[in-house]
């Protein structure tokens, strides 16, 4: 009681979500609706009453629990502040406010509504658009999933060199949403890159296309995802094979039933053979036959849309994750974040009034090719 009573004096009431978890905020902020909840957080809308507009407030909990928690927070708040400045990607308005999303895809998938092909097209743009600038900046997002049109979520991320073979990245399987995560995580390859982020847009496109996703495996079944995969593109050749980095996994891959490659036209009987076809080079089972994110947007599929003055690059690599890298306990990780937080208020009180960040959806790139009727 007494701690309600200070909250309150200093200007700030509770919301209590549907999840169960409350959140102490300033009183302008009211609950809209509960937008999601993880094993580590919890996200809702809320509108100020002041000026009317509606964030998305992300509460992160057990934070200090686990080093490997508190890793994956100090990651997204370092990385949203430096790739925020993009309209494909989520804006930080304050820690912890963001910039929140009308609806995202698998709502619109689940809704059974029938999208386009200008507006899978366009999704499809967007997305690429906005992982152009994180991979220009150094990172890959590793947390892909139908849900992103905006780029939001970077507790994952992991930064990669440009050359992988002097200092390569290693592999977590737990990285990237399941159905969405690239065959070189699971077979544990010894090294990758943002490979991995254009295979997940890839099963992304795929989604769109099909209404349901196109690599479906069971819950917290790596076998089984692997075979989704294999049951659609073909069992790898030795050449792949021999990157995988463990003997024993390359022993199961070998002595699997071969299995042939499907043809897309015959999953995506209707789809635009363009659009199959910058699919085809997204989902290569091996990462180094991959198109990457600037091969895609000059695809001829996305003709209507792409504009290499109007897509920018981040200018500024980002290589703090080697900092972050380096903190190994949980006081360590305490001290940054607190810092990290600081550093950025100070910023924030410097800065001109930040609700630009609240930016509007994505204009097509040229007057001749508007942007798909609303949904």
């Amino acid at each position: 009681m007494v701690r309600g009573l200070t909250l309150y004096s200093r200007g700030y009431h509770s919301l209590l979500s549907s999840f169960g978890k409350i959140f102490h905020v300033e009183k302008r902020w009211k609950l809209v609706r509960e937008m999601g909840s993880g094993a580590y957080g919890v996200v809702i809308s809320a509108a100020d009453e002041i000026s009317g507009e509606t964030v998305a407030i992300k509460m992160v909990t057990r934070v200090f629990d686990k080093v490997q928690l508190a890793k994956r927070a100090l990651r997204e708040i370092t990385l949203l502040r430096h790739f925020s400045n993009h309209e494909n990607i989520t804006g930080l308005i304050d820690l912890y406010l963001m910039e929140p999303m009308e609806a995202d895809l698998h709502q619109i998938i689940k809704s059974g509504q029938v999208l386009s092909n200008e507006h899978v097209q366009y999704f499809l743009y967007q997305i690429l658009r906005g992982m152009k600038f994180i991979h220009s900046g150094g990172e890959t997002s590793s947390s892909m999933r139908i849900a992103s049109c905006k780029i939001c979520d970077f507790g994952l991320s992991r930064g990669f060199d440009a050359a992988p073979d002097e200092n390569a990245s290693k592999l977590t399987e737990y990285v990237a949403t399941r159905w969405y995560r690239a065959p070189e995580i699971m077979l544990a390859f010894p090294r990758y890159n943002t490979a991995i982020d254009v295979w997940s847009i890839g099963c992304i496109l795929a989604e769109l296309l099909l209404g349901k996703p196109l690599f479906k495996g069971k819950d917290h079944e790596l076998v089984d995802q692997l075979n989704k995969i294999l049951d659609v593109l073909g069992s790898p050749d030795e050449r792949i094979i021999k990157k995988i980095g463990s003997d024993k996994a390359q022993a199961y891959v070998r002595s699997l039933p071969f299995k042939k490659t499907v043809p897309f036209r015959r999953i995506f009987p209707t789809v635009d053979s363009d659009a199959l076809d910058v699919m085809a080079k997204m989902l290569a089972f091996d990462p180094e036959d991959r198109v990457t994110v600037f091969q895609a947007l000059e695809h001829p599929w996305l003709a209507a849309y792409h504009d290499e003055s109007d897509e920018p690059v981040c200018t500024e690599h980002f290589e703090r994750w080697r900092e972050i890298e380096k903190l190994e306990t949980i006081e360590d990780f305490r001290t940054a974040l607190w810092n990290e937080i600081e550093d950025y208020r100070r910023e924030h009180r410097k800065a001109p009034c930040r609700r630009h960040l609240l930016r509007q959806p994505l204009p097509p790139s040229s007057s001749r090719h508007p942007s798909p009727k609303p949904i």
